[in-house]
């Protein structure tokens, strides 16, 4: 049966920093590595056989996917890499600490930010966007696609698209397909997969470094998951 592992990056530098962090590119922590680490030994010792992976173009999420395929023995398997996959973009929060965002906003209003589905945070300044646009990492996407910021909500309007015409074409010729991303963007995989209320999804909570596996039907019908 084909079988999907989720698995949210390790905790970042600036995760370790209470930082909003979004599309920032950061290293993984000293315990982040850990966690990915670990994450790749229990693979191994599950004897998950991974035939693709799929991860974001940030730092950590990259770091995460070749710690967990170093541990796992399977480096040598395709990677693809995508923008879709990247963290929620948090608009103008990005680079401030999480309790002085409370302080100067409120703590209802960065709660609503935070944790709303459709609400997004202030956008960003030009200035940022344009760092954005004129790193190489991003110059084969249309301008226009480039967030200012984004809800949950958006972030699960781009990442549907890379599931229907790719990891999920994977997932149908019976292949097992690791994920590894960010706590939004697997958020909203598993709302589409699991088709989660707008109501629900504002409180799952994806653990850190843990790989989540989801057992499919030949349909990509969820038959069962679990933590390893």
């Amino acid at each position: 049966m084909p079988k999907l592992i989720l698995c949210r990056h390790g905790q970042s530098e600036w995760n370790a920093k209470n930082l909003f962090t979004g599309w920032a590119d950061v290293n993984l922590s000293e315990q982040g590595i850990e966690e990915a680490t670990a994450a790749g030994k229990k693979v191994l010792e599950n004897q998950l056989e991974i035939d693709v992976a799929f991860t974001s173009l940030l730092t950590r999420a990259l770091e995460t996917t070749q710690y967990i395929l170093a541990q796992s023995k399977q480096q040598w398997i395709p990677v693809y890499k995508s923008w879709r996959l990247n963290e929620r973009h948090y608009g103008a929060l990005q680079g401030l600490n999480k309790d002085d965002a409370r302080q100067q906003f409120g703590e209802e209003q960065v709660h609503q930010w935070r944790r709303s589905y459709d609400i997004q945070p202030p956008a960003e300044s030009e200035e940022q966007r344009n760092e954005y646009l004129k790193n190489r990492r991003y110059r084969h996407l249309d301008h226009r696609m480039m967030p200012y910021s984004e809800s949950l909500k958006d972030t699960l309007e781009r990442v549907v698209p890379i599931w229907t015409d790719q990891i999920s074409q994977h997932l149908l010729d019976d292949k097992t397909v690791l994920v590894s991303a960010h706590g939004n963007s697997i958020r909203a995989l598993i709302k589409y997969l699991e088709n989660v209320s707008d109501e629900d999804i504002i409180g799952y909570e994806i653990k850190t470094g843990a790989p989540l596996v989801y057992e499919l039907t030949d349909d990509l019908e969820v038959k069962d998951k679990y933590y390893l």
